[in-house]
């Protein structure tokens, strides 16, 4: 048995718990460089703006609707979610983080009434953290992601479902023929794991609602679709076929990439740039014990801009494995000497670490070189120093003059305090 608890709203309600006056107000949290939608209020939704909308195409609503949009704070989401998550594990034995606004809760052994249970928990993550949450319980992982689906949507739509299950939804606890016509009137596309073009693949098969497809022949699904859909659709039939992954696997490729605020054309700003990125990547890298054997660093214009365009990337192979920050900071910067061109407005950039291993499986070679010396330690000290007071506290002198200077930094005019991760932002409480 598994629970799904999610948090509504995410960002928005994060917002939310520092400006009270947000609440009942439609609000929106831009993406980076304040482009578009990310997160939504239940307002917002409600004046018919589509997640992903361009800010320029909605800010008139600011005028007419009270629209606020606010630039992405994710130190305080972050920080928020790490707080909603330890709450949310004692719901049961195991976790599973999924995403920074979503955990599966491993139920196998609880005992008493789940639905009982479940809004307890809510309750508490409401009270302790002002975050609003919703529940979602059943046998496998795929139906409890539904169930979560269908507590939501009874809470912001009545009269969609029963109103029963808006908040806390527990299929398991369910009759037969009340979980048949909830799975009936379901669009399939609600389904986890069924994206837009599978899902009109089935609607052109005559599959549109999830009870059609929970009643599907699993081999039918495996020779017309794939293997993938059919272990979506044993799952809706109450077979759990995907476990929990409460020690995800260490990633094959690490990306750190940006858009500008504005356009970059000289070199010097953009290697600063460059060279932030790589080592941010190597951070991650070290975070799961790896190394890295290539990078590829790559520039481009933004295709929606007139004038000259330009995209270009290169694969940069390193002399041995590394983790090293300054090595590979160095190797993207050699990368990009090789690609760069003036004259071009450049938009974004970025540094991928390709083909990695983990560090204690290093192949040796015959040493016709210096290597170098071993600056691990010297690394994990960078890592340790950043933990401890904040992103970015220790780096690189390449990466340029403050972040208040920086050329290439990102446009966040709208971003609010981070309440919960910076000493000078804490809200002061006067009586």
């Amino acid at each position: 048995m598994y629970a799904l608890v999610d948090g509504n709203n995410f960002y928005v309600s994060c917002e939310r718990v520092f400006r009270p006056a947000l609440q009942g107000r439609p609000v929106v949290v831009l993406s980076n460089n304040d482009g578009c939608a990310v997160a939504r209020s239940n307002e917002a939704k409600a004046l018919g703006i589509a997640m992903g909308a361009p800010w320029f195409q909605i800010r008139h609503l600011a005028e007419s609707a009270g629209l606020v949009g606010l630039s992405a704070n994710f130190p305080l989401y972050g920080d928020m979610s790490d707080r909603m998550m330890s709450l949310a594990a004692g719901l049961g034995p195991t976790q599973e983080i999924y995403s920074i606004d979503e955990s599966f809760i491993g139920l196998d052994g609880v005992r008493g009434d789940l639905v009982k249970r479940g809004h307890a928990i809510r309750s508490r993550i409401l009270t302790w953290l002002g975050i609003p949450t919703c529940v979602g319980i059943a046998q496998t992982k795929t139906l409890a992601k539904l169930a979560n689906h269908i507590s939501k949507t009874a809470e912001r739509k009545p009269g969609s479902y029963p109103a029963e299950l808006a908040q806390v939804c527990n299929f398991a606890a369910l009759p037969a023929s009340d979980l048949d016509a909830i799975l009936a009137a379901t669009p399939v596309g609600e389904v986890w794991g069924v994206g837009r073009r599978i899902g009109k693949q089935l609607n052109d098969a005559g599959i549109s609602t999830v009870l059609d497809l929970a009643r599907m022949d699993p081999v039918v699904a495996r020779m017309r679709w794939s293997v993938v859909l059919e272990r979506t659709v044993r799952e809706l039939q109450g077979q759990s076929c995907i476990d929990l992954d409460d020690a995800p696997a260490p990633k094959k490729m690490i990306a750190c990439t940006r858009s500008f605020g504005r356009p970059v054309r000289d070199f010097v700003p953009l290697s600063e740039a460059v060279t932030e990125f790589a080592g941010r990547a190597a951070e991650k890298l070290r975070k799961q014990g790896g190394v890295a054997g290539m990078l590829q660093v790559f520039a481009h214009t933004s295709p929606h801009r007139p004038g000259p365009r330009f995209a270009r990337a290169m694969v940069v192979p390193l002399r041995r494995p590394t983790s090293d920050t300054h090595l590979l900071a160095q190797a993207a910067v050699l990368g990009l000497r090789q690609i760069y061109e003036p004259g071009y407005d450049l938009i974004k950039a970025g540094v991928i670490l390709m083909d990695l291993t983990n560090s204690a499986a290093e192949q040796l070679e015959l040493s016709l070189d210096d290597p170098g010396p071993d600056r691990s330690r010297l690394m994990g000290a960078l890592d340790a120093l950043n933990v401890r007071y904040g992103k970015g506290a220790v780096h690189l002198a390449a990466t340029g003059a403050t972040k208040a200077k920086r050329e290439w930094g990102m446009r966040q005019e709208r971003k609010t305090p981070q309440y919960t991760t910076v000493l000078a932002d804490i809200p002061i409480a006067r009586a």
